[in-house]
């Protein structure tokens, strides 16, 4: 007759030993040997009542006067909606000086004589001139436009109409100045000057609040020492 297989008999105050295996010994854990770590599983959380301890959010960085630095996405907002209302605002001039133009050149230059023949036109004369003369006016109201706009209107209050929408505000770094004319001006040459001028200057100075420390100021807020700030609504 077969006799059933025999276990180990466990010790006193131990764990019964899973099959075919033993149990480990009770008791503290000698000295000279670490407890080993424990492992959570997947999906483990804490026990409740158990917090971990909460998340400090890093302050806003600040201006020198202590208001918060406008943000790179409001700013670049702000610039959006300034170039739609001056582009807008120019269109309305310029639109109707290229049709005059067109409808006042065009008819010399396709001109005839009384017995139809096909009057040879100065090409010079008839239509370069006028056309870098319409050029030129061109050129002349954008810059008026911009200035007015830039500085004119802007170093009053500090701000142009993307910037008050966006609630922002240009300010001198220095905290007991006052922003005026010249300022603002200094501000709109550098921008003006060399994004005309300097390939590639205006997305170098827009982009360089990024990395700027401690004010985030573009090239044309360091030109004219001055910070744009959040202001309240």
């Amino acid at each position: 007759m077969t006799q059933p297989p025999t276990y180990p008999t466990p010790p006193a105050g131990g764990q019964p030993p899973a099959a075919g295996g033993f149990a480990p010994p009770a008791g503290p854990t000698p000295q000279g040997y670490a407890v080993p770590p424990q492992y959570a599983p997947p999906g483990w959380a804490p026990p409740p009542g158990h917090f971990a301890p909460p998340y400090k959010v890093p302050p806003p960085a600040l201006a020198p006067n202590g208001q918060p630095l406008a943000s790179f996405g409001d700013r670049l907002l702000a610039v959006l909606i300034d170039g739609l209302v001056l582009m807008g605002a120019m269109m309305v001039v310029i639109v109707p000086a290229v049709i005059v133009f067109f409808v006042t050149v065009l008819p010399d230059l396709t001109d005839t004589t009384a017995d139809g023949s096909y009057v040879e036109p100065d090409p010079f004369a008839g239509f370069l001139l006028p056309f870098l003369a319409l050029e030129a006016g061109i050129f002349l109201f954008a810059i008026g436009v911009t200035y007015v706009f830039h500085v004119e209107m802007m170093f009053k209050t500090g701000q142009t109409l993307g910037k008050r929408v966006m609630k922002l505000r240009v300010v001198p770094v220095d905290p007991a100045g006052t922003l005026d004319r010249r300022a603002a001006a200094k501000r709109w040459l550098a921008h003006q000057v060399g994004g005309s001028f300097i390939p590639g200057f205006s997305y170098l100075d827009g982009l360089w609040q990024l990395w700027d420390k401690p004010w985030q100021q573009c090239l044309h807020d360091k030109f004219a020492r001055t910070v744009v700030v959040k202001v309240a609504p």
